[in-house]
């Protein structure tokens, strides 16, 4: 791919994933979470698609294919065998704060529980927990952010009790792994599967935009659109439910493929080109 066009698809793939850090954050999920599954994924992919004659990619390969050392391909293909690539071995540093207020016999008293601490001075002390398990946060930022999401409350005399044992500012868990796992992963399979394709062979995928919507027309335009989408799935939705009635008698094995129709509607005051009429 010529450096232009790899530089267009990299800034495209930035647009996207802008919001897909918005959420992650909200749920406590950081870059390293984020970049240790990026790389599973990668090593995965580069294992199970690109072998020859039917066997799996080696790791000379996957390292060559993915940029990853040869050394990190082979960890990672262990824990894609056995079922772990979700375990992270470090985790984004508030909820390595968090942890350790809770498990460091340091800041734990003699029933166990997590002590109230003095944000500076004898230890412990909150500036000495983030010191020893924060890396190069400074103590004023964690403090901050802990704050923000309510993990930590802090007195009048400006002590600190711990308030959450895990960083997970907002409980999104289901709502997260059904966005993730229908919309963005059907949306997902539909644009790998129409990349360089002939047309005939393509999934339909069609986007509906104007960029000369007014902001007060904004709640009447959404809820006409939505209204309409969702009577769309609906309607989708009725014609698997027969399919579904057809093949009720079906023995439990039976082949069968899982088919589906996204709709999704998005509003953004940013300018962008990619939504730029001729």
């Amino acid at each position: 791919m010529p450096e232009n066009s790899k530089n267009i698809v990299l800034l495209a793939l930035l647009k996207v994933l802008r919001p897909v850090a918005r959420f992650l954050m909200k749920s406590g999920i950081g870059y390293r979470e984020f970049s240790e599954i990026g790389k599973s994924a990668f090593v995965d992919v580069a294992t199970s698609d690109y072998g020859l004659r039917g066997r799996p990619t080696n790791i000379s390969r996957v390292a060559v294919m993915t940029g990853l050392t040869r050394k990190e391909v082979r960890r990672l293909r262990d824990k894609i065998s056995a079922g772990n690539q979700v375990d992270m071995a470090r985790v984004i540093p508030p909820a390595e704060i968090l942890s350790r207020w809770h498990s460091d016999s340091d800041y734990l008293d003699s029933a166990g529980r997590p002590l109230t601490l003095e944000f500076d001075g004898a230890t412990p002390s909150f500036a000495g927990l983030v010191k020893k398990y924060g890396g190069d946060i400074p103590p004023g930022a964690m403090r901050t952010e802990l704050k923000r999401v309510g993990a930590i409350a802090e007195n009048d005399s400006g002590r600190l009790t711990v308030q959450m044992k895990y960083f997970r500012p907002y409980d999104l868990d289901e709502q997260m792994a059904r966005a993730l796992s229908q919309a963005m992963y059907g949306l997902a399979l539909n644009i790998d599967h129409n990349i360089a394709r002939d047309r005939s062979e393509t999934w339909v995928e069609r986007t509906a935009f104007s960029t000369r919507i007014r902001h007060g027309d904004n709640a009447r335009v959404r809820r006409i659109s939505q209204d309409r989408a969702i009577e769309f799935v609906e309607s989708v939705g009725d014609l698997f439910s027969a399919y579904e009635t057809i093949y009720s008698d079906d023995e439990p094995g039976t082949e069968s493929s899982t088919v589906g129709v996204g709709v999704y509607y998005f509003e953004t005051d940013e300018q962008d080109t990619a939504f730029t009429k001729e």
